[in-house]
């Protein structure tokens, strides 16, 4: 359903605010030919209503004929700022980059972000947006589910659907994300509300069921039947079951990279306005699939790169799968049980 402008310029004020917007801080929103025209227009009004100066940079789109979806997450290979050397010098010499236009596990944005501009990733539909507008209070659950993570040394997430995997922990960061950037160098995505991190690099191992009615992004589709996923010394060896394993094997073959088969980020969903189900409202082509990301006490694992957080590990496929109905402990204390969070 849409949404009219005003709500929306108001939702945008609050972000930013929380995102230590001030007057006479740059903004520039980095745009490029699926970006939202209502989400730009109200971002552009908001930023100046709180007297920022704002400037607009427009990308051309990359890509398009090597990755296999339309999806933005579908293909991570090279980007529109790679080797442009004006847009890059634009974007570090700003406050705050609002990113419109999905700019991810790129080597440019870390060089960005490591000058102190904050950047907010803001994609999704202006409803979908509007609907998890962050808050406060979704930082505070966040950071102090990050902070668990941060302190334990193995991960354990076991399911009644057959799941049993062991990830050791400790050589990367944890990573909140609550949806705006209140601290010099901080990334976010607007909408989001999960905590994670990555195992001890070649460490993952047991087994994945990827249970019917979990879901595959960037497929953006609920699974029909169980895949297992085999897990030695941190790469998914084995991908077994019927049709859903199928295509997810020939999708990942596609890219011909066996760093495609590690296993990434591990976490669970904090968001409590997310929702499972959405995903099955809305065309494939309308949204990157956060709710699906988000929902509360979901297991959300990912395949692929873990240069986001200071890896060495890049391939441009990158596959998120959230899980219902895990149980996550952390050194043997429970952090969700059957899918529903302990606070």
């Amino acid at each position: 359903m849409a949404i009219s402008d005003y709500p929306f310029i108001e939702a945008w004020r609050q972000v930013l605010t929380l995102s230590r917007l001030e007057a006479e801080q740059t903004v520039t929103i980095l745009t490029s030919a699926s970006t939202h025209p209502q989400t730009l227009s109200c971002a552009t009004i908001a930023a100046q209503s709180l007297g920022a100066i704002v400037n607009r940079l427009d990308l051309p789109p990359v890509n398009g004929d090597k990755a296999l979806s339309r999806d933005a997450l579908a293909y991570l290979g090279t980007t529109p700022l790679t080797g442009n050397r004006a847009a890059i010098a634009a974007l570090k010499a700003s406050d705050l980059v609002l990113d419109l236009m999905t700019l991810l596990f790129s080597p440019e944005q870390h060089e960005i972000l490591q000058t102190g501009t904050r950047i907010l990733l803001a994609v999704e539909p202006p409803e979908v947006l509007m609907r998890m507008v962050p808050t406060q209070e979704d930082k505070t659950r966040v950071t102090a589910a990050a902070a668990r993570i941060q302190a334990a040394r193995e991960m354990r997430v076991r399911s009644a659907a057959g799941t049993d995997l062991r990830c050791p922990l400790g050589e990367f960061p944890a990573i909140s994300e609550y949806g705006f950037v209140d601290e010099p160098g901080r990334w976010d995505h607007w909408p989001s509300g999960f905590a994670l991190t990555w195992p001890d690099e070649g460490g993952a191992s047991g087994r994945i069921v990827i249970d019917r009615g979990d879901i595959l992004l960037p497929q953006k589709c609920y699974v029909d039947d169980p895949i297992t996923l085999t897990v030695e010394n941190g790469y998914a060896v084995r991908i077994e079951g019927g049709l859903s394993a199928d295509l997810l094997n020939d999708y990942m073959a596609s890219f011909d990279d066996p760093e495609a088969y590690a296993i990434s980020h591990i976490g669970w969903g904090l968001q409590p306005r997310a929702r499972w189900s959405t995903l099955g409202l809305y065309d494939r082509e309308a949204t990157i699939g956060m709710d699906a990301r988000a929902f509360e006490g979901n297991f959300l694992f990912s395949l692929g790169p873990n240069n986001e957080a200071g890896g060495s590990r890049t391939t441009a496929c990158h596959i998120d799968i959230p899980l219902r109905r895990c149980t996550v402990s952390l050194d043997g204390r429970d952090m969700v049980v059957d899918g529903k969070v302990l606070d």
